[in-house]
């Protein structure tokens, strides 16, 4: 059996990942091992600062690698960390000789290591929640730069605090108390936490978000809230990860977080892939061996008879470099954008766990009607839309037709809210969806496809479609069965596991349609679901839609150019023409309607003047 037939399971997919992370832990757990067993305590020691970084990159990963944003702020976390816990389990003598203006309410503590690591876990987090109210609303290059802001800000008030920090000089005192099975232990529970949340539906709404953030919203997913929950997380993770750099270290300054650690950190994600768990633990521990291996040449080295004078900084020479070759010969990354070991984990628990069966089909929808009341919509006094109105109730395909440019899409996107209209309602029966937002839309019973493929290209084909069904509201258990469903009926298990980015186009556009009916809408919106496919493949879509009319009784408003397509599917058509309703009606009655053949054939032409061929251009879509 193939490694995709078999991840078609949830059960075994779950076993998957349970598989990936113990290749993420095994490989770490080797590394560790080899520089203890052969480099004896100097190795122990690159294994401790290795273990610590391991924590602090794969924190970052759960920010950048499930939003597809850089961010170079997260120094700032590490070093609140690193001094709240410091403060906390400084021994009070130290700490009056080292920092005697500190205030009341923190001194006299001396809390052990592990009492301390909570109260830095809830101000790592609070702290995120505070940046993160703003850094959650920019995307990109913004957010980035906004990160890098954050780390100035914070890196500022440290060296201002002097009551608190000590300034810029060395805060000292700090009780070294991280030995490598501590360090360790804390890079596995990072690395489970990480992918814990990877795996969740909180990451997998984050990294559908990440792929396309229109896409997400059209399936009723927050992209903002997504961002703000993984830099949450991320940032009390970080905070951690830099008490417990603080306690390895036993003495340090702002600078010990400022740009040199965040570059760091981001290399080895950069080096390793950033979209993936596995991907930071393999930076961390390529670009940590390379490191040390280079600085063994750094204060000079012979070579051939020939004396190399000290060259300094070319730690920082070598990383650089590794960023650079590493981008121009693999730009995901050495693992690259998925996890490692894909199918090994379906094939150890594929005899001890049961699979999950596919949803029976949904019940009928209740009858319903989705009415468009006078919408129109200008873009710089260009005017797309001009009082459309018309009905598409449940249990019908209505068909939306018209020439290139006549506003079928801009009319979707006002009905889905993706654009706000600038007058005119939207309603499905009672409720009016004309104030809601586009999230809202989806939760209401409207689902869409898009006019361009908007595929999750960084998620398999199977996560494709659970996302959709987790985004309705359905059990995780729930969501699995219906996504199972909806890859049965779309001809697409064989493909549960692969990347969207690899299918056939025909299977694509099957995925997307397939998504979406994961919400179990009562109204399906397909906007040109079957653009560029061949004929055998219109067919086989067509077949696949009126079975689905039949059995879940929704209603579908059905756009396409291929004319053929959409007579065979509906029983009521909708013209548009120049952003304005020109007809509507059976196809029939369309086909022969005056402003229909003037639209699509040529001014000044009626029904008795078309030749035979025309007409048959007309039914069939084709344009002379």
């Amino acid at each position: 059996m193939s490694d995709s037939a078999l991840l078609s399971h949830p059960a075994r997919l779950r076993a998957a990942n349970i598989a990936r992370t113990a290749v993420c832990l095994a490989l770490l757990g080797a590394v560790v091992l080899v520089l203890t067993v052969v480099f004896g305590r100097s190795g122990e020691r690159i294994a401790v600062q290795m273990c610590i970084n391991v924590a602090a990159v794969v924190a970052l990963c759960v920010y950048c690698g499930n939003t597809g944003i850089v961010s170079f702020g997260h120094g700032a976390f590490m070093a609140i960390g690193a001094y709240v816990s410091g403060i906390l389990t400084m021994p009070a003598a130290i700490q009056r000789t080292a920092l005697p203006d500190l205030p009341s309410f923190l001194a006299g503590h001396e809390m052990s290591l592990w009492l301390s690591l909570p109260l830095v876990a809830l101000a790592g987090l609070a702290f995120a929640a505070l940046s993160g109210s703003a850094i959650a609303r920019l995307m990109g290059a913004s957010a980035a730069i906004a990160s890098l802001g954050l780390l100035i800000i914070t890196h500022s008030v440290a060296v201002g605090a002097r009551e608190i920090t000590r300034g810029s000089q060395t805060f000292f005192g700090v009780p070294r108390v991280v030995d490598l099975t501590l360090a360790f232990g804390a890079a596995v529970v990072f690395i489970i936490l990480a992918r814990l949340y990877r795996e969740s539906p909180a990451g997998l709404f984050a990294r559908a978000a990440r792929d396309d953030p229109d896409a997400a919203a059209a399936l009723g997913i927050n992209p903002q809230q997504t961002r703000f929950v993984s830099w949450c997380l991320s940032g009390m993770m970080c905070a951690v990860a830099g008490a417990l750099y603080g306690h390895m270290l036993g003495a340090f300054s702002p600078a010990s977080f400022y740009l040199s650690l965040v570059f760091a950190h981001v290399a080895m994600m950069i080096v390793g892939g950033m979209a993936s768990v596995g991907g930071a633990v393999t930076g961390v521990i390529g670009v940590t061996l390379l490191q040390d291996g280079v600085r063994q040449f750094e204060g000079g080295f012979d070579l051939f008879g020939i004396a190399i004078p000290a060259v300094f900084g070319l730690t920082t020479v070598s990383l650089g470099l590794a960023i650079l070759l590493v981008i121009w010969l693999r730009p995901t990354g050495l693992v690259g954008s998925f996890e490692l070991g894909p199918g090994a984990g379906a094939r150890l628990f594929k005899n001890i766990i049961r699979p999950s069966d596919p949803a029976p089909a949904p019940t009928r929808v209740k009858e319903s009607v989705l009415v468009a009341d006078g919408l129109s919509k200008s873009f710089a006094g260009v005017k797309a839309v001009t009082n459309m109105s018309f009905e598409a109730p449940t249990g019908r395909v209505t068909g939306l037709i018209g020439p290139n440019g006549a506003g079928k899409s801009t009319l979707v996107n006002l009905i889905t809210r993706q654009y706000h209209a600038d007058g005119g309602q939207t309603r499905l029966s009672d409720h009016d969806l004309s104030t809601v937002s586009r999230e809202d839309i989806a939760r209401a019973g409207i689902s869409r496809s898009f006019q361009n493929l908007r595929l999750f290209q960084g998620l398999t084909v199977y996560e494709n479609v659970i996302v959709s069904a987790l985004a309705a509201g359905h059990t995780r258990r729930r969501a699995a069965e219906v996504a199972l469903r909806e890859l049965q009926a779309f001809d697409l298990g064989a493909w549960a596991a692969t990347p969207a980015q690899s299918l056939p186009y025909g299977a694509r556009k099957r995925l997307e349609v397939a998504r979406a009916l994961a919400q179990e809408p009562v109204i399906l919106l397909l906007d040109e679901p079957a653009a560029g496919m061949n004929p055998s493949e219109t067919d086989d879509l067509a077949d696949r839609l009126v079975k689905i009319r039949d059995e879940r009784g929704l209603g579908i408003l059905l756009i396409d150019h291929d004319l053929r397509f959409v007579n065979r599917l509906s029983s009521w058509t909708v013209v548009m023409h120049r952003g304005t309703l020109i007809a509507q009606g059976t196809p029939e009655d369309v086909r022969a309607n005056p402003a229909v053949i003037e639209a699509y054939i040529g001014r000044g032409r009626t029904a008795a003047a078309v030749t035979k061929e025309e007409e048959n251009n007309l039914k069939q879509g084709v344009r002379p």
